[in-house]
């Protein structure tokens, strides 16, 4: 043979060699696929998810106002992975209700898995439209999930309710108690306007929201057990007794104003008084039979020469002073309870009749507190910071009192007041609950029966005063 034939022949044979290899290499490559695949099943199970709860229910949710996140969890209780097939939020795109699954958003999912023994988050919210009705809705959706051919639901449910909403609006007329009043920004009653609300009415104030009196007269209109309610526009059982959900009450120069049987709750300054108001001679604010209570700073705040008369009043639980006079007031309190307890962290009276400059001092013209409660958690719940820069410039007359203080004041304006020296001494309030509010007291308590008569002949429960009567807004009967 010659060196050419031999050549051609070990090529033919070394392609011959090529094709068997490629050959077994394709069906080793198609062996390993197949068994891969076998292998994959063998890695997950074909169980089902576990949940927990088989009902998402959101409390009350104003149309137009998103809710708070509400979620539950997805649970693989199999020891090996699970493969979710499809999620899906069954209302679709014109479902009020929106889905996330674990951090990715959207209506749908495909192909999620889920490790053995592990969890996933769900996270819901909702938003409502405008239905224009009165009475509340009930709105529901669910979501489904597939896994191995089995769908499996979870029902989705929200009470939606319609309001009338003020969006940095001026205001005046009458609101009515038919559906929740929702103010965003502010509600503004201008100069000479008037705003009455009606017994029983809910004013719901957004973040930051503030109803603003500038010049004008506002008229609250509550009853006894019908009183006008103001909080914030969350009304999930989380948000019942959060602090700084809106601003307040401002009342700035205003005319002639009223407020009766309200409850004004966790704002930031439940009502804040600015100046004396259009009418010097007369107070800007009558407050009667009301609860103010769980703000982030202050119940009630007097600046600059405001004036107000109180009657029936229950301030507590406010983050700084249930009362703060700063640069000057005019006030009458008569069977009040100024108190602290809760976060309070300074006395629950504070008085200055200046403010940044010692200098420049304003008069507080009248400063009586007459059968009040001034107490809470701290040894001294009343501080007086004031300058006297001439006769007359401060008139003060605190009466039958019940006061917390680390010492008796002899200032000749304390007058026949009960004083409780330290926390556990023997003159103690006996509470029926601080920590439910309830400010009812024992036969035992050195409230009962010390305080004098006066033109406020019933306590803020209707009932009728004795004579003497007791010290507070309550009348232990």
């Amino acid at each position: 043979m010659t060196f050419t034939q031999i050549f051609r022949m070990k090529y033919r044979y070394l392609l011959m060699r090529i094709r068997i290899c490629l050959i077994a290499l394709c069906f080793f490559s198609v062996t390993i696929l197949l068994n891969s695949g076998c292998k994959k099943n063998q890695l997950t199970t074909n169980g089902h998810l576990e949940f927990s709860l088989d009902t998402l229910v959101f409390d009350t949710v104003f149309t137009t106002i998103g809710s708070t996140t509400g979620q539950f969890k997805l649970y693989n209780r199999n020891s090996k992975t699970i493969r979710i097939d499809e999620v899906e939020l069954m209302g679709g795109a014109s479902s009020p209700f929106r889905i996330n699954l674990d951090g990715i958003s959207g209506i749908s999912h495909e192909e999620v898995s889920l490790e053995a023994n592990d969890s996933l988050f769900m996270f819901v919210e909702v938003t409502l439209d405008i239905n224009s009705q009165n009475t509340p809705m009930v709105i529901e959706d669910s979501i489904r999930f597939k896994t191995n051919g089995l769908n499996q639901y979870i029902k989705l449910a929200v009470w939606g309710q319609d309001a009338y909403f003020y969006y940095q609006d001026t205001v005046q007329g009458t609101w009515m108690a038919d559906k929740p009043h929702v103010i965003y920004g502010y509600a503004l009653v201008d100069s000479s306007k008037t705003l009455t609300i009606e017994a029983g009415t809910q004013v719901h104030l957004h973040k930051n929201a503030i109803l603003y009196i500038y010049k004008g007269s506002l008229y609250v209109n509550g009853f006894l057990d019908n009183e006008v309610v103001f909080q914030g526009d969350r009304l999930e059982g989380l948000y019942d007794d959060v602090p700084g959900q809106y601003y307040g009450i401002y009342f700035n120069q205003a005319k002639a104003s009223s407020i009766e049987y309200a409850i004004i709750k966790n704002g930031t300054s439940g009502i804040h008084m600015y100046s004396s108001g259009v009418d010097p001679s007369n107070y800007a604010l009558s407050i009667k039979n009301t609860k103010i209570f769980n703000h982030a700073s202050y119940g009630m705040f007097l600046y600059d020469e405001a004036s107000v008369k109180g009657e029936n009043l229950m301030v507590s639980r406010n983050g700084f002073h249930s009362l703060l006079v700063l640069k000057g007031a005019k006030f009458n309190f008569n069977h009040c309870n100024f108190l602290g307890y809760g976060s309070a962290q300074s006395p629950a009276i504070g008085i200055r009749n200046h403010f940044n400059d010692p200098n420049q001092t304003s008069i507080i013209s009248e400063g009586v507190i007459y059968n009040s409660i001034i107490g809470g958690s701290l040894e001294t719940e009343i501080i007086l910071d004031t300058i006297v820069d001439f006769p007359g410039q401060l008139s003060f007359d605190i009466q039958h009192c019940f006061i917390q203080a680390e010492e008796v004041y002899n200032d000749p304006f304390y007058q026949n007041n009960i004083w409780r020296i330290e926390l556990d001494n023997a003159f103690d309030p006996l509470f029926n609950s601080v920590s439910d509010m309830d400010y009812g007291f024992s036969d035992q308590s050195p409230l009962q029966g010390n305080g004098f008569a006066s033109s406020v002949l019933f306590d803020i429960m209707g009932n009728l005063r004795n004579n003497p009567p007791d010290i507070g807004a309550i009348e232990q009967n």
